[in-house]
């Protein structure tokens, strides 16, 4: 009988297999976690901001639902690509300032249909800028301080929301704004993410006390296909600023933090990648897809690996998972539709505050153009449209005129 223990190998070879496996194993197991960290951060942190985008557009419940879904997807196989091509942890994410553009400037001449035209030019501009350097130079031209006044000027709406919640669901609202503030002081990077889940708990038990039925049929992913409307107005108000935010909030920051983590981002097949993603998503409700700015930390730091060889696993990751993540956006989106009013917006207001401080910090560094920058804010932060076109144009106009006009100060 032979002895089932018995072995004609060595066990020193065999456990140092063993050993190395093992290591292997926790070597990827890093990188993974990362790449599952960046997604649900990622998602989590910003989903609010893009659904009250969409919905400020004109957006129905079904058609913000199917727009989340298509950015989900458009990213994560952008990620998928760009990582598995390049072997660099090059992360994609939605443009957080678009949405926020889109919920400062509201619908635009043509409806959501206009929007959806809007959003299909704003994927070829960056389409266009990958093959035509000139154009990206253009942009990258416009006085940093305008763009972020701009930018500040469009938040500032939505960074009200949670002091506007207060007399609407005051239930949920102050525990969500006490959260978050206890977590800014102890643990800044999950406060958004803990808000969210505690604003979530307060609208599961608003729901069941009120006994408000969900409508499980909604949850079902589905896209919702428009066929775009063309109108110059949403064009110049909406997709140019929309470009012009992505690319100079988005794409251009996201360049600067890979090259603080030593990688080199290749530029023309990410913009080329990002625009015609963009354009493909459009029509479902996908406002812009870029390089990601500051979750691309999260996959290209050592937190991901201490062998940057392999941190492109964690990107990778990202990709896959918001695969996942899209597939639940139906849900998440019926879910908030039953929530009492003010709520989404209060978390979407929470997670831009921080970006609306570096924004004012930012539009106000030059001290030779406050008065240009401080136009640009308020013209933005008016909300105010004129001809048809969105305040954010003529804030930009108006910007770039004073700077010109206006001598410089010390």
């Amino acid at each position: 009988m032979t002895d089932v223990h018995a072995t004609d190998q060595p066990a020193g070879p065999r456990s140092d297999a063993a050993a190395g496996g093992t290591a292997a194993a926790a070597g990827v197991g890093q990188p993974i976690g990362a790449g599952l960290i960046t997604a649900l951060v990622g998602f989590t942190s910003s989903f609010a901001v893009v659904l009250t985008g969409l919905r400020a557009v004109g957006a129905t419940p079904a058609q913000a639902a199917s727009g989340l879904l298509a950015l989900c997807f458009t990213q994560g196989v952008g990620m998928l690509i760009l990582s598995l091509r390049y072997r660099i942890p090059l992360t994609l994410a939605w443009s957080t300032p678009g949405a926020a553009l889109l919920a400062g400037t509201g619908a635009v001449v043509g409806g959501w249909p206009g929007a959806i035209g809007a959003f299909i030019v704003t994927g070829v501009l960056i389409v266009a800028t990958g093959l035509w350097q000139r154009l990206g130079a253009l942009v990258a031209s416009i006085p940093v301080p305008l763009a972020q006044a701009m930018l500040a000027g469009v938040l500032v709406p939505i960074c009200l929301a949670p002091v506007k919640a207060l007399a609407t669901a005051p239930a949920i609202v102050v525990p969500t704004i006490l959260t978050w503030v206890v977590l800014q002081r102890f643990a800044p990077k999950w406060a958004v993410l803990v808000a969210f889940v505690v604003a979530a708990v307060g609208t599961g038990i608003d729901i069941a006390v009120a006994h408000r039925p969900l409508d499980l049929a909604a949850m079902v992913p589905t896209l919702e296909l428009t066929v775009p409307h063309w109108s110059w107005q949403a064009v110049i108000g909406l997709a140019v600023p929309l470009y012009v935010v992505t690319m100079a909030s988005q794409n251009i920051p996201g360049v600067a933090v890979m090259r603080s983590f030593d990688y080199e981002v290749p530029w023309r097949p990410s913009l080329l990648l990002t625009g015609i993603g963009t354009v493909v998503g459009a029509p479902a409700g996908g406002h812009a897809i870029n390089l990601a700015a500051i979750s691309a930390a999260l996959s290209a730091g050592t937190s991901a690996s201490p062998d940057r060889n392999r941190r492109w696993i964690a990107a990778t990751t990202a990709g896959a998972s918001y695969l996942f993540l899209g597939l639940a956006s139906a849900a998440v989106v019926t879910f908030i539709a039953a929530a009492p009013q003010g709520t989404v917006e209060t978390v979407a207001g929470l997670a831009l505050l921080a970006t609306l401080a570096a924004s004012l910090a930012g539009s106000l560094a030059d001290p030779t153009h406050r008065i240009a920058s401080l136009a640009t804010f308020l013209v933005a932060a008016s909300a105010t449209p004129f001809l048809g076109v969105g305040a954010a144009f003529w804030a930009l106009l108006t910007g770039i005129v004073l700077r010109r006009v206006l001598p410089a100060t010390t």
